[in-house]
């Protein structure tokens, strides 16, 4: 599933952008080539193959839900012996006897475990500059895993096996980026906030669902069991800014000097220094180098990724600065050749490998203009 227009077709990808995407729901129904990528996103075989790597699991990445409510741990999970001890995993048996009872079984973070998931989740990404997690939710005919609530991410759920009836509330919370929390009291809060029933969506393998963060929503499987994935999108948004301003202002000695006590002269000196410095954070926030800095943390996000190739040995090349200043370097590569100016050596592969969220063919180019100003010399 190379492309986000594999993942909403035969909607098309600037359809979804100018008229669907934060603003309402979308069922996508199965069709075409298309809708057989996507149910082949996961089947049973894959998924069981997935639990009986049962080493790889605990109770935080693999969770129960029964009619709204998480299971306790210890109904699931069993002490086994590793050879770093004991740990608490759980137990293969036990989750299939509470899946029998009816229970949800929630795979949580799967995105790296597959070469389908990894490469959708890759796609939404790069589509969003934002984070973007996989879930696994197996449910049973007739029993409830999660009752009305909302999430603080886009969500596209995939339905890869069996059918699941989805219920979209009318309500809806206003960009939220914090949780209630759990327990009876939220629940009751969040089952009384959905409002009305606004439609029914029958998912079928194939199917995709958009549902924008906020929304009220919940889910039954309704005629036997079901597997559906569902694909989390959270990029950044306006409370980074806080962090990396800080940072930012911080090298601006206005924003080191002490601020005059209020009762001074009726606070004016204090409330002309605050004014002084708001229009200092203004101006900073408006820079294009605050945008760089935005453009580097959302590379942070997506990472560049790689692919175990052992028993396969990448050849290092190694560089020694030799004291001379580099040619000036812009953009996100200046941070990479910073720390290569201040190692003793370093080699090539090494600085690619831990500046993931610069481009490569950035750093080499700035590599090879060290090398041409003499600022750097290859060494064996």
């Amino acid at each position: 599933m190379p492309s986000l227009a594999d993942l909403i077709h035969p909607v098309s990808p600037d359809r979804f952008r100018n008229e669907i995407e934060g603003r309402v729901p979308l069922h996508i129904p199965a069709e075409g080539a298309a809708a057989e990528a996507r149910r082949g996103l996961l089947d049973w075989d894959t998924f069981n193959g997935l639990l009986n790597q049962s080493s790889i699991w605990t109770h935080s990445t693999l969770k129960l839900v029964h009619s709204g409510q998480p299971l306790d741990p210890e109904t699931y999970c069993s002490e086994v012996q590793s050879m770093s001890g004991p740990v608490f995993r759980p137990s293969p048996a036990r989750v299939q006897v509470m899946a029998a009872m009816g229970a949800t079984i929630v795979a949580n973070d799967v995105g790296a475990l597959t070469p389908a998931l990894r490469d959708i989740c890759a796609t939404l990404r790069h589509a969003w500059a934002a984070s973007v997690a996989a879930n696994i939710y197996c449910s049973f005919k007739g029993v409830q895993g999660f009752g009305p609530h909302y999430d603080t991410h886009d969500v596209f759920a995939v339905q890869t096996e069996g059918e699941k009836v989805w219920r979209l509330y009318r309500n809806r919370e206003p960009d939220p980026v914090d949780y209630p929390g759990e327990g009876e009291e939220v629940r009751r809060y969040l089952a009384s906030a959905c409002g009305p029933l606004m439609q029914e969506v029958r998912m079928r393998p194939g199917d995709v669902l958009y549902v924008p963060r906020g929304w009220y929503h919940d889910a039954l499987a309704v005629d036997g069991p079901s597997l559906h994935v569902t694909l989390s999108i959270t990029p950044l948004y306006g409370r980074i800014l806080f962090r990396l301003l800080e940072s930012a202002a911080m090298q601006d000695p206005a924003f080191r000097a002490w601020l005059p006590p209020a009762s001074r002269e009726g606070g004016k000196p204090l409330s002309d220094q605050l004014t002084d410095l708001g229009q200092r954070l203004a101006r900073l926030a408006a820079s294009p180098a605050f945008a760089q800095e935005i453009a580097m943390t959302q590379e942070r996000l997506m990472g560049r990724g790689a692919d175990y190739r052992l028993p396969e040995r990448p050849a290092l090349t190694t560089y020694a600065p030799t004291g001379l200043l580099p040619p000036a370097v812009r953009g996100p590569a200046a941070v990479a050749m910073e720390w290569a100016l201040s190692q003793p050596r370093f080699a090539l592969e090494d600085m690619i490998a831990q500046f993931d969220f610069v481009p490569e063919t950035d750093m080499r180019a700035a590599i090879e203009a060290g090398v041409r100003a003499g600022a750097l010399k290859p060494v064996q």
